[in-house]
């Protein structure tokens, strides 16, 4: 089993900027993808950026997309994810999680980013 603790969140005006951080621990050999999800109050979890860990490719989606960036240090077995240009709907309790090459995930407890002016 992995286990994954995400930091780095806060409170930010619109238009700021904030580095979330994934540090992964434990059976890290077997993650494939390392993935950042968000849950909106009262709204369900979505995934919104994802990193392959052997190719390093990224993959976002729409709402985020030129505006979050991610990456990873191996070194450190961190994942990072860059919000740039935030909005107020940005505002979420984002959470990371290891996909592993069986498919499941291994999730952390989440961190929490507000957007407000």
């Amino acid at each position: 089993q992995a286990q994954v603790m995400e930091s780095g969140g806060g409170s930010v005006q619109p238009g700021g900027s904030l580095r979330l951080s994934c540090v992964a621990s434990g059976y890290i050999d077997n993650i494939r993808d390392v993935e950042w999800w968000r849950q909106p109050p009262g709204a369900g979890r979505k995934r919104v950026a994802e990193l392959s860990i052997g190719s390093g490719v990224p993959w976002y989606d729409d709402s985020v997309k030129g505006r979050f960036t991610i990456s990873q240090d191996n070194a450190k077995n961190t994942v990072y994810l860059l919000l740039d240009r935030l909005k107020t709907e940005d505002t979420a309790m984002y959470y990371c999680a290891a996909l592993k090459k069986d498919g499941l995930r291994d999730w952390g407890q989440g961190t929490q980013v507000t957007v407000s002016s």
